[in-house]
């Protein structure tokens, strides 16, 4: 196991010490959750726990499934006690970048609906500032050749998603992804109003002031608590 995924594996593995008997758990998307889903697994199973998970996405339903998790959607929990998931990029406010697994729309949904939320990364996602990830804008079909051109003359360097194909990439909820290339994003706030009130977005994968705390595996294991950062 190489240093990258040993650090997630590590911080999936502690996320899931963080889950209590009757929990309901919102389950991310992405290679780092996947190994919190298996160590939940393991504990359900050794320990008896009745928990109920809320997915992000059809590869996490299959996965979690796969593990005998029970679920439900989003619609009918009456909330989530508490939500893991990766991110691609963290920076210092412990504001991301979400969306590399195309389910950012979700992620956002079963985040808003969550009391909690806690981002599991390896060393390699944390940085000062955000933007050498590609951020993900959903949009339309309709019309999303013209919010590219838009993208472009923003010199927002865009690109739509594509599948090993070539054909362009489908979310969950059935649109395409562009990808803005921006390389440093120095007003996150700014740039997300932009992009809300930008016709035939659907939503974008700046998720500012969401997560809670975020742990961070290493050669130490890292959990940064928002709280902390907000009383400095």
């Amino acid at each position: 196991m190489d240093r990258i995924t040993e650090q997630k594996r590590q911080a999936g593995e502690y996320a899931a010490s963080l889950i209590t008997d009757g929990m309901i758990v919102g389950l991310g998307t992405g290679s780092t959750v996947k190994f919190f889903i298996e160590k939940l697994a393991e504990r359900i199973n050794r320990e008896g726990l009745d928990i109920v998970g809320v997915t992000t996405s059809r590869q996490t339903s299959s996965l979690a499934k796969g593990w005998g998790i029970k679920l439900k959607s989003v619609d009918e929990v009456p909330a989530i006690d508490l939500t893991i998931d990766g991110a691609d990029e963290v920076d210092t406010n412990l504001d991301g970048i979400k969306g590399g697994g195309a389910a950012l729309l979700f992620e956002k949904i079963v985040a808003l609906n969550s009391k909690r939320n806690i981002w599991i990364v390896d060393q390699s996602k944390y940085h000062d500032k955000l933007g050498q990830f590609p951020l993900p804008v959903e949009v339309v079909p309709y019309g999303s050749h013209q919010l590219l051109k838009r993208f472009e003359a923003a010199d927002m360097a865009p690109t739509f998603r594509r599948l090993p194909d070539g054909q362009r990439l489908t979310t969950d909820a059935g649109n395409y992804i562009i990808d803005l290339h921006l390389a440093v994003i120095e007003h996150p706030q700014a740039l997300a109003y932009y992009l809300e009130q930008t016709i035939g977005v659907v939503e974008h994968g700046l998720f500012l002031n969401v997560a809670d705390a975020v742990i961070i595996g290493g050669e130490k294991l890292v959990v940064i608590e928002r709280e902390n950062i907000e009383n400095h």
